[in-house]
C-alpha cells in the first residue's frame, strides 16, 4: 500500500507463458497488494504459468473474447476487490514493471488520477527494439488524435496504465469495443470526463516474444482510432452523441 491505497495490478494475458514469469517477478510487491491475471483462451500455456507463479486470482475466459474484454474482466475483478489503484500491465515483457512505483506514487498522493508509461517519451521506443513502421504510425496516429481531442499526449497505444478507482467508476467503459481499440476508447472516455492524465518515460523491449498484431489488424486498429477521436470532436461540440461518452447511470 502507499497512502493506505490498495494497489491491484491486472495483467490482460493471451499467449504470454514465455514472457509472463519476468513480468511478474518484477512488480513490486512492497506496494502491490493483487495481481488478477486474466487468460483470453490463450494456445499456450499461459494458465498453467500463471498457476505456478502462485497468481491468486486467475480468471480463464471459457472463449476468446478479444483485448478490449480482457480489461473489462480485469477491471471488474479489481473493483471487486476494493482495489483504490489499477495498474494495467501487458504481460509480454514490453514494459518495466518496475515503473509501478512511480506510477501508483503519482495517484495515491492526489497528483493525478491516470498515469500512463510512455514508450515515445525520450529514446525508449527505439532504442528497445521498436520496428521504424510502429514508431512512425504511432507518432501519426497520436499527432491526428491530439489535434481532433485538443491533448497533448505522446502515444495513446501504450499498454501500461494506472487508474484510480474513481475513474473506473466514472467512465462507462463496459460499452467500449472488444478489441484493441479499447485502449484508445478509455482515454477519449477520460478526457471526456475531465480526468488529467500524466506520462511518465517507460523503457521498451521488443523481442519476438512480445504480443503483437498483424498488419490487417492494425490498419483496422488505426482506422478505429481515427473514429474514436473524431467521435470525440463531434461529442465535445454538441454535434453528435455517443453512447461510450454516456453516464453508467443512463444504461
Amino acid at each position: 500500500m502507499i497512502n493506505n491505497k490498495t494497489i491491484t495490478v491486472v495483467l490482460p494475458a493471451y499467449n504470454a507463458e514465455k514472457t509472463l514469469e519476468k513480468t511478474y517477478h518484477e512488480i513490486p510487491f512492497d506496494i502491490v497488494d493483487h495481481v488478477i491475471l486474466v487468460d483470453d483462451l490463450s494456445e499456450d500455456n499461459t494458465l498453467e504459468k500463471a498457476k505456478t507463479l502462485g497468481i491468486k486470482h486467475i480468471i480463464p475466459h471459457m472463449q476468446n473474447m478479444g483485448y478490449g474484454s480482457n480489461q473489462k474482466t480485469c477491471y471488474k475483478k479489481a473493483l471487486e476487490l476494493n482495489s483504490d489503484i489499477i495498474v494495467m500491465l501487458h504481460p509480454d515483457y514490453q514494459y518495466s514493471p518496475r515503473l509501478i512505483h512511480s506510477m501508483c506514487y503519482l495517484i495515491a498522493n492526489g497528483v493525478y488520477e491516470v498515469v500512463l508509461g510512455s514508450r515515445i517519451l525520450g529514446k525508449g521506443a527505439l532504442n528497445g527494439g521498436m520496428p521504424v513502421y510502429k514508431y512512425a504510425a504511432n507518432r501519426i496516429l497520436t499527432f491526428v488524435q491530439n489535434l481532433l481531442m485538443n491533448q497533448k499526449l505522446s502515444e495513446y497505444h501504450t499498454g501500461f496504465r494506472a487508474y484510480s478507482r474513481i475513474v473506473l467508476e466514472t467512465i462507462n467503459y463496459q460499452v467500449n469495443a472488444e478489441g484493441f481499440v479499447f485502449d484508445n476508447q478509455i482515454l477519449a472516455q477520460i478526457f471526456h470526463a475531465g480526468f488529467e492524465v500524466a506520462e511518465i518515460t517507460c523503457p521498451t523491449q521488443y523481442a519476438d516474444d512480445a504480443s503483437s498484431i498483424n498488419f490487417s489488424d492494425s490498419i483496422k486498429y488505426g482506422l478505429g482510432v481515427l473514429v474514436v477521436s473524431l467521435s470525440y470532436l463531434l461529442q465535445k461540440t454538441g454535434i453528435f452523441h455517443f453512447k461510450i461518452f454516456s453516464k453508467k447511470s443512463e444504461n
